[in-house]
């Protein structure tokens, strides 16, 4: 057996690794180290014993205090469900204008649908209810279809063009490639933009003026500003839902986009679609 290796600086044994003439020095463990160490040992035993730890062909062992996660998680649900209960029992049973008059209710009504919104709407509207290409934006005052709570709760619970639904709100805008000619839709979209802005040819207003009058102001009204009845949007105020610019606003008149929502009624049930009313209308653009 090889004579023991002490380092002659240190006067520590060496382990016998050597690399490139470094030798390693064998000092043991700090004494509280080693005992840290196997208390973590031990503490992992009993821990696998006490609570759920081990994997088995269909199952785990339930250990001693045969806790379970899943079953805490159920019961600090259903004490939460049991202390909504009586703040949704009556958002379910008043109107939408009743609940907003309660503070209390309203508070509750407001988180609540702002969860709700969480989860069903922010695919389409955003998490911060702005909206984007095509989808209405939530926080301002441009409503489609009408922004005080009730008109909200309407298109919420039925929806637009949604066919699952009878009581949908429907509108429809025709395609006017089949009724004007090319330059006459030109001279439409000149009009419209010249509502908020500058056409490329000023000179295609005017005729395009007496072509709104003749096929457009039955929906959108003499003074462009829309109808909320039809759906028809505002087009004086420069908020675009699916279109900006005058080419665009050009093929929007000769093949419209219509959009659809679902109706949530039957989904999320009367109570949750009055709280998405609720937190909606307080985002500052419901009336």
């Amino acid at each position: 057996m090889a004579d023991k290796h002490i380092d002659e600086i240190s006067g520590v044994e060496t382990t016998g690794h050597e690399w490139d003439g470094i030798r390693e020095l064998n000092n043991p463990l700090p004494r509280w180290w080693l005992w840290s160490f196997y208390a973590t040992i031990v503490w992992a035993i009993a821990y696998t014993v006490v609570y759920p730890a081990w994997p088995m062909l269909t199952d785990a062992t339930k250990g001693l205090f045969n806790y379970s996660s899943r079953a805490e998680l159920a019961a600090e649900v259903a004490g939460a469900k049991a202390a909504q209960a009586g703040m949704v029992e009556k958002i379910a049973a008043l109107p939408v204008k009743e609940i907003l008059a309660d503070p209390q209710l309203t508070q509750f009504a407001t988180a609540a649908g702002a969860a709700a919104f969480k989860v069903n709407c922010v695919q389409c509207h955003g998490s911060g209810a702005a909206g984007g290409a095509g989808y209405p934006n939530l926080n301002d005052d441009d409503w489609l279809w009408g922004g005080n709570i009730e008109q909200i709760q309407q298109t919420i619970a039925h929806g637009i063009r949604y066919n699952a639904d009878a009581d949908t709100r429907v509108s429809e805008m025709p395609a006017f490639a089949d009724i004007l000619k090319p330059e006459e839709v030109r001279q439409v979209a000149a009009y419209v933009v010249s509502l908020t802005g500058t056409p490329h040819d000023s000179a295609l207003v005017e005729p395009g003026r007496q072509l709104f009058a003749d096929n457009c102001a039955s929906c959108h009204g003499e003074d462009a500003r829309g109808n909320r009845e039809f759906g028809a949007p505002n087009l004086a105020d420069a908020i675009w839902l699916k279109v900006q610019g005058e080419e665009q606003i050009a093929a929007q008149i000769r093949q419209p986009k219509h959009g659809v929502m679902p109706g949530w009624n039957v989904r999320l049930g009367d109570a949750t679609v009055k709280e998405l009313a609720v937190y909606i209308h307080s985002l500052g653009g419901g009336e």
